[in-house]
């Protein structure tokens, strides 16, 4: 049986990953369970895990995996857990992003890389593609794939040379993870956020500054669905 505190966490992670691909920090759990110290998340985060209702993934900053939900909370983890895909990425030339449907496989276009720290290219007019598992996409719509290029997302559990999944939208909400496209030309991969007239673009490492840009400098491309890794 969990406590009320254990309970808010545990739905709190299982929101944050069903909305972004990723756990949410330990600052932003601190936050919304409105904790006076980071060290009261990790003493519920070691409850949640030894009652098997959580999984922490060695080696890897931030990483979290659902295992199971009680039944107040539906009963299944509903968050994304990142699919692996062992050897090399299948070569394959779609002409467009595909339509999400009920298939095992979707054929995405990779569009080339993307930073993970500052800005280094936009996004590629005619993409390669790739085959990704088709329930990792997220609702219908067009979807893209990228390769990240950087450790600024690191502590978002977004590593240099990982495979992003991105559906397709110019709308982002407040602490998603989104592609920007920055004065029309630079694509970067972080957290969006709003301070006042200007937009924040937020590194997850603390080793890199916050952009903070007017709002006609930054296009929103996409946002995070889904994570590759390969090994």
């Amino acid at each position: 049986m969990l406590t009320k505190k254990q309970l808010d966490l545990l739905d709190f992670i299982n929101r944050r990953m069903a909305r972004d691909g990723v756990p949410p920090s330990f600052d932003e759990m601190k936050e919304a369970l409105d904790l006076r110290s980071k060290s009261g998340i990790h003493r519920l985060i070691t409850a949640l895990e030894e009652r098997g209702f959580i999984r922490r993934l060695a080696h890897r900053a931030r990483a979290i995996e659902i295992v199971k939900l009680p039944e107040s909370l539906g009963g299944r983890a509903s968050g994304f857990a990142p699919q692996v895909i062992e050897g090399d990425l299948p070569d394959t030339t779609p002409a467009a992003a595909q339509e999400v449907s009920s298939a095992n496989v979707a054929e995405l276009p990779l569009m080339g890389r993307i930073a993970a720290g500052r800005p280094i290219e936009a996004i590629n007019d005619q993409p390669p593609g790739i085959t990704v598992p088709g329930q990792m996409l997220q609702g219908r719509g067009r979807h893209y794939a990228l390769e990240v290029k950087g450790d600024s997302m690191i502590e978002a559990g977004i590593n240099d040379g990982d495979v992003v999944v991105i559906r397709e939208t110019s709308d982002a909400s407040e602490g998603d993870i989104v592609v920007a496209q920055v004065e029309g030309y630079e694509a970067t991969l972080k957290r969006f956020r709003r301070k006042g007239d200007m937009i924040v673009l937020e590194a997850a490492n603390p080793a890199y500054e916050a952009r903070v840009l007017p709002a006609g400098a930054v296009s929103v491309q996409g946002r995070l669905v889904g994570l590759i890794r390969t090994y």
